[in-house]
């Protein structure tokens, strides 16, 4: 592990994640709408991604290990790059067809009503943007070890990304079926619950996770990339119990007919067999 380039890198990933945020604020404001942050989100690993492996392949240049050189450790660093970019393009193309034409979402809305007579940009610019620079540097630190490393354990690599592949594909799937689902007129205000669906309330969220823990094992097979086992837990727990599940939730139960009886049979996260009601 190459740590005094690892740690000369810390603060150019923070910078990346900082201008890409910065970005997505000034498309809001010509958007007019703060969910455009959902976005720039999964695309901001792709960025983060590409600075620390190009300043790891500057860093590295008069190595013993160039980056392409057909060792293992250079094989995962181009496996973790490939699979990030197609989980985050696909994961900001399609959010940015489903926010075409949509207004504001209501988790902004609820967010920036804690503003109470503050300056309302600068507010969102702080609990939207700025929160959300920080989780993008933090969660992304798996992808600056795979970057830096010099060695990687082939075997347990190809754990890891098998099991990125699995939730970049039950997360797309997840997509499409609901896609389907709402795009269907007669489908206004009642629940999706077949297809992958019909084993999880959030197969979406479920797929995300695992490609995150599937970055990790790909990190920890580096060695010292064990140590970012705290980014796909903060992930998993964004998901579960802040921002994705609960608050997506609150807002079913009220808009989405039999939505109750779904949470009574169907599982939170992990997929499993629905259960009958009653």
């Amino acid at each position: 592990m190459a740590w005094s380039s690892f740690a000369l890198n810390l603060p150019l990933a923070l910078g990346a994640a900082v201008l890409w945020l910065l970005f997505a604020f000034l498309v809001s404001r010509i958007v007019h709408r703060h969910a455009v942050i959902d976005v720039f989100w999964g695309s901001g690993f792709l960025v983060v991604a590409l600075e620390s492996f190009l300043a790891a392949r500057t860093m590295s240049a008069n190595s013993v290990d160039p980056w392409f050189s057909g060792s293992t450790a250079s094989t995962t660093r181009l496996v973790a790059l490939c699979a990030v970019a197609v989980w985050s393009l696909r994961l900001s193309g399609y959010l940015a067809l489903r926010q075409r034409g949509a207004g504001e979402d209501p988790r902004y809305t609820r967010i920036l009503r804690g503003a109470k007579g503050k300056n309302e940009t600068l507010y969102a610019l702080k609990m939207i943007y700025g929160f959300q620079m920080v989780l993008l540097f933090f969660i992304s630190i798996p992808l600056q070890f795979i970057a830096f490393a010099h060695q990687s354990f082939l075997p347990l690599m190809m754990v890891g990304a098998v099991l990125m592949v699995v939730g970049i594909c039950f997360e797309s799937v997840a997509d499409f079926q609901l896609r389907k689902f709402l795009a269907n007129q007669e489908n206004r205000g009642t629940t999706l619950r077949t297809g992958l669906w019909a084993t999880t309330r959030h197969p979406n969220y479920f797929g995300d996770a695992v490609v995150w823990w599937g970055i990790f094992v790909i990190a920890a097979s580096t060695g010292w990339g064990a140590l970012s086992i705290a980014s796909p837990l903060a992930m998993t727990y964004l998901l579960t119990s802040v921002s994705g599940k609960p608050m997506l939730e609150a807002k079913l139960q009220k808009t989405r007919e039999g939505y109750e009886d779904y949470v009574a049979t169907t599982s939170g996260f992990f997929p499993r067999r629905p259960k009958r009601n009653g």
